[in-house]
């Protein structure tokens, strides 16, 4: 399925496809199998962070088909790099086979942000191109981030200066895990998404309430970005199984103890985007 138009289905139904990030074999294979199961297209986001821990972006690439492969996955997936600082590392995922990246030059001054989105776009093959504005909160890949709102100016005016497939405004989440309650600028979100018609990505979606990102989903969100929360479900099961198997050192058996854990969280944030059976 393109994913061009999945984007487009995903907007005018009303539904949002998840990024759930990967860290080794054992989550690919883990959110894959989910997918699967619940009929949902996928995007596996991989840091330059996580690639780096794999191996790099080759690994990545071969991991993530083989495992499609031998386990007969059907689903649409698509394997995108998350928050490239550089356009070298937006080069080296699109030499590597990476279906989709993002481009985040948020921290950049506003105009070199557009210079550096459109460079990337004139490099790639196909692959999808989402680019950030504004500056969402929290850590990515352990660098602090402050928290600066996008302006539906700004979002036109990036839009109509860039070639993207996805725009991921700044409205209020954050990366990693929440202080306080989120306070998510939906209706930003709406006047964006109406006035523009670009599908818009919500990162930072670990912790928000059920009923904002839905909310969120209405209000022109087409796709959602989850990892602390995946972290967060295969730790408390790995810990609760080294707890009462102190003898065990098969690490097969440890990594995959967080199996359940790890899928609970994510089939319910299937769930709650709507994205299942939308494959």
């Amino acid at each position: 399925m393109n994913f061009r138009d999945l984007l487009l289905k995903a907007k005018n139904e009303k539904f949002a496809i998840p990024q759930f990030n990967i860290n080794n074999l054992e989550w690919a294979k883990y959110i894959l199998e989910v997918c699967e199961e619940e009929k949902s297209p996928v995007f596996l986001g991989v840091s330059s962070g996580a690639a780096k821990y794999m191996g790099g972006f080759n690994v990545v690439v071969g991991m993530v088909r083989g495992l499609i492969k031998d386990l007969n996955i059907t689903v649409p997936v698509m394997i995108h790099l998350d928050h490239a600082t550089t356009f070298e590392l937006c080069r080296e995922a699109v030499d590597a086979g990476f279906d989709s990246i993002m481009f985040d030059g948020s921290k950049l001054d506003y105009e070199e942000n557009i210079k550096i989105t459109n460079e990337v776009k004139k490099y790639l093959k196909g692959q999808l191109l989402e680019a950030e504005i504004g500056k969402i909160g929290g850590e990515e890949d352990g660098l602090a981030n402050e928290l600066m709102f996008t302006t539906l100016e700004e979002a036109e005016d990036f839009i109509s200066k860039t070639d993207i497939d996805m725009l991921a405004p700044a409205l209020g989440s954050v990366h990693g895990i929440y202080k306080g309650e989120p306070n998510i600028k939906t209706d930003i979100m709406k006047d964006i998404s109406s006035k523009t018609n670009m599908p818009l990505v919500l990162h930072g979606g670990s912790g928000i309430p059920e009923e904002t990102l839905k909310k969120a989903v209405q209000c022109g969100i087409t796709k959602a970005n989850f990892n602390t929360e995946l972290q967060l479900g295969w730790h408390e099961d790995v810990l609760k199984f080294v707890e009462s198997n102190k003898e065990v050192y098969d690490p097969r058996k440890v990594i995959s103890s967080g199996e359940q854990g790890l899928k609970k969280v994510a089939r319910e944030y299937i769930r709650i985007l709507g994205s299942g059976g939308k494959a």
